[in-house]
């Protein structure tokens, strides 16, 4: 079963599909100007661009796609998106679940190529396999074309996308494991007011050093990581159905307008019209936390006044 929903945005525009077996979501979209501000996903992105030309920044480069050419965006990799041509740009996108890839590529014997422990060779391709492949998988999730049409397609698509996939070696091992710490210390009080001064006190460094090295490490600073975090955790509550006004609180947004500011920011689409298209779908949960945090002692203990102040 796909369900689906629809957006209008004065000449912008977003249809999307949710299929409800391997809560992959398809995407149709048109923007003008400026389409949406920096975000990132829990999900795989494979998508291809329809017409105009589509711009957008993406590890950490400037990429420029028109019709015909495929775009690859890794889990958890920031990336914007705009028209720089009046006419805008239409584009279709998969959002493919880690752990639904995970499944496939098992099955295909190449590894796990779901998290940031595989990336692709390039953002923007030429392959006409490829493109050919995620046009009809997207055809297949979006028009419902049944579950064999679905399958068959989905397994053409994840033949094609491992060729584009290599493993990643960190470059950045020397600060790692500190901007690691400072990771997990907001994923463990992500739904508190935290302060720059609290995550310096507790990796050791100043907050001026703290900051250049988180954003030289995840490409972004510690406040835009926490904003992406908690729109990451919402996106999987308002799927399974709790309430936007609590699922605000819970992640940590001052409230449940603070949380629809920057929803609408990131995905062009309010939080009510996300849950109305995702209500009732199986297997949505939150972001997982970090592994290292199976031993992360004390940061509950770090902090003192802040914690019971709401974030701006």
């Amino acid at each position: 079963m796909t369900l689906t929903s629809d957006s209008k945005i004065g000449s912008d525009w977003i249809d999307i599909r949710r299929d409800q077996e391997t809560g992959i979501e398809s995407v149709n979209a048109h923007f003008q100007g400026h389409a949406y501000d920096p975000h990132d996903h829990d999900e795989m992105l494979v998508g291809v661009t329809h017409q105009g030309v589509q711009r957008f920044s993406c590890n950490r480069s400037t990429h420029t796609s028109t019709p015909g050419r495929s775009m690859l965006i890794e889990p958890g990799a920031l990336h914007d998106g705009f028209a720089p041509e009046p006419e805008g740009f239409t584009y279709g996108m998969l959002y493919l679940p880690q752990r639904w890839v995970s499944g496939m590529t098992d099955r295909l014997g190449v590894g796990d190529a779901s998290s940031l422990g595989a990336a692709f060779r390039s953002t923007l391709t030429d392959d006409a396999q490829l493109r050919d492949a995620i046009q009809r998988a997207f055809m297949a999730i979006h028009q419902n074309e049944g579950r064999l049409a679905r399958d068959e397609s989905l397994d053409t698509l994840m033949e094609q996308l491992s060729k584009h996939l290599r493993p990643v070696q960190s470059d950045k091992a020397e600060s790692a494991p500190v901007m690691e710490r400072a990771r997990d210390f907001l994923h463990v009080l992500m739904a508190t007011d935290v302060s720059l001064d609290e995550l310096a006190n507790y990796t050791g460094i100043d907050r001026f050093r703290l900051t250049r090295q988180f954003k030289r490490t995840f490409g972004q600073t510690p406040h835009a990581y926490l904003i992406r975090l908690r729109l990451r955790t919402a996106r999987a509550l308002l799927a399974a159905g709790k309430p936007a006004a609590e699922v605000a609180a819970e992640v940590g947004f001052a409230d449940q307008s603070h949380m629809g500011v920057w929803f609408r920011r990131a995905y062009r689409l309010t939080p009510a019209a996300y849950q109305r298209l995702c209500t009732n779908l199986t297997d949505s949960s939150p972001p997982s936390t970090p592994s290292s945090l199976s031993s992360f002692e004390g940061a509950q203990n770090v902090r003192h006044q802040s914690s019971n102040h709401r974030p701006q």
